[in-house]
């Protein structure tokens, strides 16, 4: 956040403030966030990665939802036993919203999203 020019350690909350506003969540969710008070949703977690011109996968995995292992870049997953993928795949979205513990309900938008980011994915016509 601070390399992208949001001053967040200001007792006035300014750079807490302009960040909300450019993801287009509340700032008090930010403000939660940073003080490790709450978990942000998947929707605020891509807001912020969409403000902050990062990858929502190194927003989940900063956040501690999931590992790099978890999310490995290049579609490796180099000998993680138990974790019901075959060495050298990628963890398919499915699977990352079973792991995070996304509720069925909610697991075909989560799926749907994350798409998104992976190569090729849709774009959402923007």
């Amino acid at each position: 956040m601070r390399q992208r020019g949001y001053t967040i350690d200001s007792p006035r909350g300014g750079g807490r403030s302009r960040l909300a506003d450019d993801a287009g969540v509340h700032r008090a969710a930010v403000s939660r966030l940073l003080q490790r008070q709450s978990m942000p949703d998947l929707e605020t977690m891509r807001r912020l990665a969409v403000a902050l011109g990062v990858p929502l996968r190194d927003v989940l995995i900063r956040s501690g939802r999931l590992s790099e292992e978890d999310l490995p870049v290049g579609g490796t997953q180099e000998g993680n036993p138990g974790n019901g993928s075959a060495e050298g795949t990628r963890l398919t979205p499915e699977e990352a919203a079973r792991r995070m513990g996304v509720p069925p309900e909610l697991r075909e938008t989560f799926v749907r999203v994350a798409k998104q980011f992976l190569p090729g994915g849709d774009s959402m016509n923007r």
